[in-house]
């Protein structure tokens, strides 16, 4: 890993991005290894947390500006290769079957404000600053728009995305953007507290879990709860289940 730093301890990985110069802008090497990163800890068995953070003054300040000079001059097919390499490291961090914690200081711009939105958790210190600045330069949220909706419904999500404003991390609480906003000097006992919180849950029922949030969303009422069903019946066949209500059981 070129741009990244992922150190282990106790079960739970973090995820460093590693660009401070460029505060931790996404380029196309960095959207790469942000998605085999993901893909390999999401598969491992003795990994059951991990945290996203960025390295400098900030977590990460959106897309690498030298590359996008280069856009203007790329092809339609281009420029859709190039998107769906955006879309597919978004996407591994959404799926991951492992919960993760974006532990976010400083800004947290435009794709950066996107990486974040695609955790589970966002953890911020107040000083964080939010926002989607894309429509201010001609550009479009298009990907992160699709996990935005889900996230925090239409008319929050076109206030964000319309008005390309900034927000407090106090304020991004308040929408529903992030999951808690703490003092700076916080940030850290914060985001280890919920870390080993999730270390005591059962890793295949929260990877089931993450499976069924992702799955729901625009299916009937019908068509749903058939779905949940299934997966009741199946999480009830797990060995985590099992020992589960065994552990319960002798109480």
């Amino acid at each position: 890993m070129n741009f990244l730093e992922i150190t282990e301890h106790e079960r739970i990985a973090t995820v460093r991005l590693n660009r401070p110069e460029k505060r931790n802008a996404l380029s196309p090497a960095l959207l790469t290894e942000i998605h085999d990163a993901f893909v390999s800890l999401g598969a491992r068995q003795d990994i059951s947390v991990i945290i996203l953070e960025g390295n400098g003054k900030a977590f990460c300040a959106g897309a690498d500006l030298e590359y996008l000079e280069h856009l203007s001059g790329f092809s339609i097919q281009e420029n859709y290769q190039d998107s769906l390499h955006l879309k597919n490291a978004f996407h591994a961090v959404y799926t991951c079957p492992k919960p993760v914690i974006a532990k976010v200081h400083g800004p947290a711009i435009a794709g950066g404000c996107g990486l974040a939105t695609v955790c589970d958790f966002v953890i911020a210190g107040e000083s964080a600053i939010f926002g989607y600045s894309e429509v201010k330069i001609g550009f479009i949220p298009a990907i992160v728009m699709v996990y935005l909706l889900r996230k925090i419904g239409d008319t929050k999500s076109r206030r964000l995305l319309l008005s390309a404003e900034n927000i407090s991390a106090q304020e991004a609480e308040t929408l529903g953007l992030i999951t808690k906003c703490v003092p700076d000097g916080e940030l850290q006992n914060a985001v280890d507290q919920l870390a080993q919180t999730l270390q005591n849950n059962s890793a295949s029922s929260m990877a089931l879990t993450k499976d069924m949030l992702a799955n729901l969303h625009g299916m009937s009422l019908e068509v749903g709860l058939n779905y949940a069903a299934s997966m009741n019946a199946f999480t009830r066949m797990t060995d985590d289940c099992k020992n589960g209500i065994q552990s319960f059981l002798k109480k």
